[in-house]
């Protein structure tokens, strides 16, 4: 058998399906986990592909073709710097290590300047699609030198998904882009997420039934599959139905009914607040959906105050269906508005060449935030590929005008009944914000003036001013 053409080191869910995706497209590949029955694993169902395994470290990497292409699919953070350490004296110039995981961008660019200095080419690349992504085709984001993505853009187009013949892959820029990116998608996926949370528990508790009371989670999922069909079309929606139709085989009633109200999280949605703070981009949707899943952790300081504060028995505010429907998908344009204004900036600011384009072009298909407003995205910024704003394209700018009184009666209906909307305030307030061509900030400014002596600008000359007898 040939050297392998591509490697693998980690074979967990992630790793061993990739690589099984890679094999299964004919490309010779080879694997290697500490795990001895992850190996057999990957052998066992990539039988009759061309897929091998290394069973230590130096027949992994006797097996691979020389300059060596290896994927790394670990936890992100101190493993990888390990399995970096453990490589490094083994490989030769331009051997090429791929990071897959969702490492922070600082961390990608610190790796590739050290293994720079050392001959060894480093890429950090983001992957989003899960298991069955990783298997059947996942949106894949490289970031790095390009001429160590041309290594590879083969290989990368073979296992993404495809959205009318198109992969989605494609070379993001230089450095950290890949994973920035990635995180970026993963801001965006978190508001998206909490949002559609916030519209389940308003047609949860009946707030949004036109009259028709409380509704099961069976009934709430049909919902959810009818919007599915329309504008709102996209995998979390999708999603969203299938988990609140799903029983819960011991009791019988719905999974989700049945599953404790804490969710997880592994940084990436932090990361993106952080850096859109350090950016000076307003993320306010993202930062919400961060802090509600910080709340949400905090399980038992909710069911204390939650005695202190016990909802008076009220009918609930009108509010039918179609309004959350509408707010919603005005949500989604905002949340994503956002996410892509940190990656116009960041890509100014750190040179990495993003187009905004392409990215709406890979996010079609196989990753989590995919939808039908992608494709609208991506001919927006194919129209103006510097568009500061999403709101500055006149089809979205008329689609979320349209919308926009559905979002505000969904916001005043939550705040009067008391269901925390916080990502669905958070649109709102950003789009009403960007909307006031004159704000309140000049009040700001006169305070800061007069407690600091930091000075203004006036509407009526130029010049920067400072009033000494406040």
């Amino acid at each position: 058998m040939s050297k392998a053409h591509f490697g693998m080191i980690g074979l967990g869910t992630m790793g061993r399906n990739f690589l099984l995706n890679i094999a299964e497209h004919g490309i010779q590949s080879v694997g290697y986990d500490l795990d001895a029955a992850k190996r057999s694993l990957l052998l066992e169902e990539g039988n009759g592909m061309p897929v091998e395994v290394g069973n230590d470290l130096s027949e992994f990497l006797a097996k691979l073709e020389s300059p060596r292409n290896i994927m790394l699919l670990v936890p992100a953070g101190p493993i990888v710097d390990r399995v970096i350490a453990d490589l490094a004296p083994h490989l030769n110039d331009d051997d090429l290590i791929i990071d897959g995981g969702n490492s922070h961008f600082t961390d990608t660019e610190r790796r590739e300047a050290e293994l720079s200095a050392k001959g060894i080419g480093f890429m950090g690349v983001g992957v989003s699609g899960g298991e069955y992504g990783a298997r059947h085709g996942a949106s894949i984001m490289p970031g790095g030198q390009r001429r160590h993505y041309d290594r590879i853009e083969k290989t990368l187009q073979a296992v993404s998904a495809k959205v009318d013949g198109e992969p989605c892959v494609a070379y993001m820029g230089s450095g950290s882009a890949g994973h920035f990116v990635k995180m970026v998608h993963n801001g965006i996926e978190y508001g998206m997420m909490q949002l559609i949370a916030e519209a389940y528990d308003l047609l949860k508790g009946g707030y949004a039934t036109s009259g028709e009371g409380v509704l099961t989670d069976e009934q709430v999922a049909a919902v959810f599959r009818r919007w599915d069909q329309g504008e709102l079309n996209s995998f979390l929606v999708e999603i969203t139905a299938t988990v609140l139709a799903k029983k819960d085989g011991e009791t019988g009633n719905s999974l989700v009914s049945m599953i404790l109200d804490t969710a997880g999280q592994k940084g990436t949605g932090k990361w993106t607040s952080q850096a859109a703070m350090d950016l000076g981009v307003p993320v306010p949707t993202i930062d919400s959906a961060v802090t509600m899943r910080q709340i949400s952790g905090r399980k038992s300081a909710r069911e204390r105050i939650s005695g202190q504060f016990a909802k008076e028995a009220a009918p609930p505010s009108e509010l039918d269906a179609s309004a959350v429907r509408d707010a919603l998908y005005a949500a989604f344009i905002l949340t994503y508005a956002q996410g892509l204004s940190v990656l116009q900036t960041a890509s100014v600011e750190k040179n990495y060449g993003l187009k905004m384009a392409e990215i709406a072009k890979i996010w079609r298909g196989g990753c989590i935030i995919r939808s039908r407003l992608l494709e609208d995205i991506r001919a927006a910024y194919e129209n103006d590929s510097r568009m500061e704003n999403l709101l500055l394209d006149d089809g979205f700018a008329s689609a979320v005008k349209k919308a926009r009184n559905a979002l505000a009666r969904v916001v005043i209906a939550a705040a009067a009944d008391g269901v925390p909307a916080m990502c669905f305030s958070a649109s709102l307030n950003y789009l009403n914000a960007f909307s006031t061509a004159r704000s309140s900030a000049n009040l700001i400014q006169a305070q800061r003036d007069l407690f600091g002596a930091h000075t203004y600008q006036r509407i009526d000359r130029e010049g920067t001013y400072h009033t000494s007898d406040w």
